[in-house]
């Protein structure tokens, strides 16, 4: 990077597109010293008298937000771009923004953190890529499971083989379909990538987190009448183990649950959302069950946190990188054909 912000005074932060996700980064920069947010853009749903209403999702509808009257408000990103004293540019816009925008404020010499997934397509996902390449801003897809208490952790224990060789991995994500997927609010199912490309890419992305690239997939899966994936089990293949499997939804009846178990040599980690969101448990073979907590903030939190670290300090984001938005990409991709082929699909 030529030009690092300095550490000696806050990243300015603009968070663009002020729906739920929107909303859950501007509470997580919100009491994070190191960042201020400096403006909000949305080509509709803006704040008023300094206050954003609070946005329905999966967990409810939370608190209204208090911005203040120093913060600036735009309709349009190329404002946002213009604006000399934004830093950092983050995007919670729809998905088949994302390309335009990311290279639009890369391009303008931004730091961009970007909503999953980086982009609809891998190959739009590698344009943006080639945008980051020539950028003095850096780019970090919002993969925040990465960054989750409890899924944070695990990578440890599977890096060190804590409990020894991973012999197996199952991970599930179900979940209600979201209102702006049923109202058609962003566009049809198969615009948005259904449940695979905006739930699902959330394991995809865990399980090459800790295992790498899988050599090939086999999933099977229901397609919706607009043709996107709302529901698919993968079995990512890897040569000589370990064996791993995912499953993702929007076809719950209502609510949202996460969960994992990983089968090791000498224990069983499991993490379910159910027992509450920072909890997780080591069984061991006649051993009394231990539930390992974790104080940290969740994975909104830490992600933004870690990014507003990487600009401070001039090093580009290495927990997930661009690269890796891109690759979680190919393999739902694959993932979308072995459904729609029922074959195994390389990757």
């Amino acid at each position: 990077m030529k030009n690092p912000t300095s550490s000696a005074r806050p990243v300015n932060v603009a968070v663009v597109g002020l729906g739920f996700m929107g909303a859950t980064h501007l509470r997580a920069y919100r009491d994070l010293p190191s960042a201020r947010i400096a403006a909000v853009c949305d080509s509709v749903r803006l704040p008023v008298n300094g206050v954003l209403p609070g946005v329905a999702g999966n967990v409810g509808k939370p608190e209204d937000i208090h911005l203040g009257a120093h913060v600036k408000v735009f309709r349009k990103l190329d404002e946002v771009l213009g604006d000399p004293d934004v830093d950092l540019v983050d995007l919670c816009t729809p998905t088949p923004l994302h390309a335009e925008q990311a290279i639009a404020a890369l391009k303008a010499g931004k730091h961009v953190l970007c909503e999953k997934p980086l982009a609809r397509t891998s190959a739009a996902a590698r344009e943006i890529l080639n945008a980051a390449e020539s950028s003095r801003g850096f780019l970090m897809p919002a993969m925040c499971m990465r960054f989750w208490p409890g899924w944070s952790w695990l990578k440890q224990m599977v890096e060190q083989q804590t409990y020894g060789k991973i012999l197996a991995a199952r991970f599930r994500r179900l979940s209600e379909m979201p209102f702006w997927s049923k109202q058609g609010t962003y566009g049809s199912g198969s615009d948005l990538g259904g449940a695979l490309f905006d739930l699902h890419i959330h394991d995809t992305d865990f399980v090459q987190f800790l295992f790498g690239l899988p050599a090939s997939v086999f999933s099977s899966g229901v397609t919706s009448p607009a043709g996107s994936v709302d529901h698919v089990v993968t079995q990512y293949h890897y040569p000589g183990g370990p064996a791993v499997y995912a499953e993702g939804s929007w076809l719950l009846a209502k609510g949202f649950t996460m969960s994992y178990t990983i089968l090791c040599e000498r224990a069983t980690l499991e993490f379910d959302l159910a027992r509450g969101p920072e909890a997780a448990q080591v069984i061991e073979q006649g051993k009394t069950s231990v539930t390992v907590r974790h104080d940290s903030p969740d994975g909104y939190i830490n992600e933004v946190h870690y990014m507003v670290e990487c600009v401070q300090a001039g090093k580009r984001p290495s927990i997930v990188t661009a690269h890796d938005g891109m690759t979680a990409l190919q393999i739902c991709e694959a993932e979308e054909r072995s459904v729609k082929t029922g074959q195994v699909v390389k990757v």
